[in-house]
Formats: C-alpha cells, structure tokens, sequence
C-alpha cells in the first residue's frame, strides 16, 4: 500500500521545454527531505499540456532518479480510453510502481461509463491503478458505489480523493474495506481525511516544503498527535496560498523562490498575479522556507 507525503510533481520548462536537469534535481532534492513516494504527470505536472513524447519522458526521467529509493505512481489518465491505455502500459513497460488514472473529463460519462474505462485500462495493463476522483476538474464524480464494484477488479487498488467532501473516505472505507488505498488530493483537509480512514497525501504543497509534509505523516504514524496538528497550522497558509490562483501556478512560482525551477507555465495557464506572488512569498518566509 502506498502512504505517507507523495508529492504531485511540478514539470519544470525552460524555454518552453522540458528542463530535464531541473526536473531530475527536484526528484534527488524530494526523495532527500523525506517524501515517501513521488507522482509525475498529474495535474500539478501539467499533463494535459504534455506531448505524448513528453508525457513518457517525464515518468521515465522519474523512474531513473528515483531509483527504487521510494515508490513512483505514474498519471496516466486521460479522457481517451485508448490513450489512458497505451500511457498505462509505457508505465508498467517503464517500471512506474503504480498509475495514477483521472476520470475522464469533458466527456462527462455515466457511472456505467465510468466503470467501463477504468475495466478497460485495468484488463490491459498489469499494473495497480489508483483512481484520480477530482469532479471539480472532469465534470463527473466517481460515486461511492461505483468505486466499491471497481475495487473488486484485483489491480485496482485504491483512489485520490480530491471531492473536498469528509464524509467520502468514511463512507468508502466502510463500502470497500479498510485495505483500500486512499489518498487525499487536498492538502488543507489532509489530517481530517487521515482521520476520516485515508492513509496519505498526493500533495501539491509538498513540491515546496517535502520535510515538513513528510514529518506530518510520520508522525501520524507513531500517533504523535500533538506534532501532527503543530505541523497542520504550520502548513496551512501556504497550502491555502498555493490555490489562490490555478494549480500549479502558484507552487510552480513557489518552487522558483527556492530555486528550483523556473516561474514558467505553458498555456493556457499564465503566471500569477503579483498580489499572489506576495501572498506565497509571506507563507514560505511565515513556514521557514525563505529567509
């Protein structure tokens, strides 16, 4: 089972291309600091903006940096089936521990629909699948039903909540059982989701400040609640900070105070504001993270 911080990896660009050697650096810097396992191509990675080449060079430039220090949970989703297939299959071909699948978006399918493409790409791949639920991005909510009759195809192993909605991890964990694999996709509500039955975080805030997201959930671990809940006040203004505007424009500014990669989005995402730009700048120097 996957647990802990698992950060939702940036793509740095530099002169509108992949900017491999700051990429590589990220995955060397997160693995150091503590983070328990690393995501490339989701939505904070811009995905939907890679090209195929791109796509598969950026999880294979993952794989290689990691290697095998901590787990890599490739994104692989799309709203083509065909191509969500062909991505998940380069993904086990690769090496990637596990694939990340969004719902498909604009599409806007049924739950029969639903059901259907996550069989489709499960029955092609010999590969755990963890289910991205995020309905304010795709339109569609996977419902609790529907992912309590996915979880009995033995490669799907878990889910990323991104609903913002408490009740779904309880709710999910009593339909499928404790054994499933969930991980929030909010970072603001991540002790309460812990708490609720999740067992991690694919975090955005993580791309910024990783060892202070990896001790929260190690923490947790030991139950350590008072340095769990020291670490959710900590973290909170810059998570909050890191959605003023669309993700992941704000963690991709963030991520170029601390050098990390340059303040570069492809469009049709733009740059933040400067009004933003003050606001991350306030809770990195509040967090510890700029001087």
């Amino acid at each position: 089972m996957f647990t802990g911080s698992l950060v939702a990896l940036i793509t740095p660009f530099k002169n509108e291309a992949v900017d491999e050697d700051a990429f590589l650096s990220l995955v060397d810097w997160q693995i150091s600091q503590g983070t328990h396992g690393l995501v490339p191509c989701g939505t904070t990675g811009e995905s939907p903006t890679l090209g195929h080449h791109e796509h598969r060079r950026v999880i294979e430039m993952c794989l290689e940096a990691a290697n095998r220090r901590v787990p890599v949970i490739a994104g692989t989703g799309s709203n083509s089936t065909e191509e969500a297939i062909a991505l998940t299959r380069y993904a086990k071909q690769a090496g990637a521990d596990a694939a990340l699948v969004v719902t498909p978006y604009y599409n806007k399918p049924t739950q029969e629909g639903l059901y259907q493409h996550f069989k489709a790409i499960h029955d092609s791949a010999e590969l755990p699948i963890i289910i991205y639920n995020i309905p304010g991005r795709s339109v569609v909510d996977l419902s609790v039903a529907t992912m309590a009759r996915l979880a009995k195809l033995p490669n799907i192993v878990g889910v990323k909540d991104a609903t913002a909605n408490l009740a779904r991890p309880l709710d999910t964990r009593i339909a499928v059982g404790p054994e499933f694999c969930q991980l929030s996709g909010e970072d603001t509500t991540v002790v309460a989701f812990l708490a609720q039955g999740g067992v991690g975080c694919i975090s955005v805030t993580a791309n910024v400040a990783p060892a202070h997201c990896a001790a929260l959930h190690d923490a947790w671990r030991i139950n350590d609640l008072k340095t769990v809940f020291r670490l959710r006040d900590q973290l909170q203004s810059l998570s909050n900070a890191l959605f003023l505007e669309t993700n992941p424009a704000p963690v991709k500014y963030a991520a170029s105070l601390l050098g990390r990669c340059e303040n570069s989005v492809r469009l049709p995402l733009v740059p933040v504001t400067e009004a933003t730009q003050q606001q991350v700048r306030t809770a990195m120097v509040r967090l510890g993270l700029l001087g």
